[in-house]
């Protein structure tokens, strides 16, 4: 009797997810904070947002027409994209900003450098940063050659400074029954540690995410803080750390593959932010630690990655004694 086989490569189960479907789900993740920033911010959320994901959507058209690929936007990447940057900023940002940060995060962090997986940084941190160092070139070109502002009523309401000024600075501190459900200063993302939390809940429901990162980068921000004499618990409700941690420092692509090399991946950006927020400017650490870490995942791997199944660990050479003169190697 004929045996007939199927032969195909590994692997040979799948579980259902795609990119498409990881995407979705971190935008849903997202919706109770953009809910919250919608109440506070009116109309200037939603629009900041849309600016970003058109920004995004057609960023990415350009640069892989330019570069003669397919543009891949129903993987939803550079939709999701658009509103991390959007919620990076405050709501008073001028839309011309926003939609900067996008490009350069899209373009030329994404792809120029070969496009989804092949990135090194975080796409929407690595447009953020980028704006805040060509921040005074860009407002000068705006304000010499054009005047692009668009505002709605309801803007005003992020007049006060943010968060991790207040500590810098010494103010009185809302309490934390507030300061967690509710707080307009710095960007859209900072309004509510806990719409955060419930949208990081989500992700690990979905298992998009695991605690290794997240809580490596917490714990140690905690404990870094409390040791130089801050108050913790502020810092880790303030300054984008929780959409850092769940949102941003667990990209697949730009994250460690193993579980020891995100535990270190995780405290290395913790001890970056805490060493920003106490001892140089508070605001950004958060963005410039991922994007710093960023760069060592591919060092990280190389010293904690697994070995191969059957594959020997490397040892060293065994110790040959020289011959010592009129000897030989036997001792005659």
């Amino acid at each position: 009797m004929e045996n007939k086989f199927m032969l195909s490569s590994s692997p040979h189960l799948h579980s259902g997810d795609n990119v498409r479907r990881a995407m979705l789900d971190v935008i849903i993740a997202l919706v109770p904070i953009m809910l919250v920033a919608l109440y506070y911010f009116k109309l200037n959320t939603p629009f900041l947002i849309l600016v970003c994901v058109v920004t995004a959507i057609l960023t990415e058209i350009i640069f892989r027409h330019l570069m003669g690929k397919k543009p891949q936007i129903q993987d939803g990447s550079a939709i999701l994209t658009g509103i991390l940057v959007a919620l990076c900023f405050s709501a008073a940002t001028p839309w011309w900003l926003a939609a900067s940060a996008t490009f350069i995060g899209v373009g030329f962090a994404k792809e120029l450098v070969g496009g989804l997986g092949c990135n090194r940084f975080n796409p929407a941190l690595f447009g953020r940063v980028a704006v805040i160092l060509l921040a005074p070139w860009l407002t000068y070109l705006n304000n010499e050659f054009f005047f692009w502002r668009i505002s709605f009523p309801g803007i005003d309401s992020v007049a006060q400074a943010t968060p991790l000024g207040m500590l810098q600075m010494g103010q009185p501190l809302p309490n934390m029954g507030t300061f967690f459900f509710a707080n307009q200063g710095g960007g859209m993302a900072e309004t509510s540690a806990f719409f955060l939390l419930l949208g990081a809940a989500y992700l690990f429901y979905r298992k998009l995410i695991t605690w290794h990162i997240p809580v490596s980068i917490l714990a140690t921000v905690f404990i870094g803080t409390a040791i130089m004499g801050e108050h913790p618990l502020y810092h880790l409700f303030s300054g984008g750390l929780l959409l850092g941690a769940f949102f941003m420092a667990t990209d697949w692509v730009t994250s460690p593959i193993t579980k020891k090399g995100q535990i270190i991946f995780g405290i290395c950006i913790g001890i970056i932010i805490v060493i920003f927020r106490t001892l140089l400017a508070p605001t950004e650490g958060v963005a410039f630690a991922i994007l710093i870490m960023n760069g060592f995942v591919p060092t990280i791997d190389r010293y904690t990655r697994r070995p191969a199944f059957g594959e020997a660990k490397k040892t060293m050479p065994a110790q040959t004694s020289l011959p010592v003169a009129g000897k030989s190697l036997a001792g005659n």
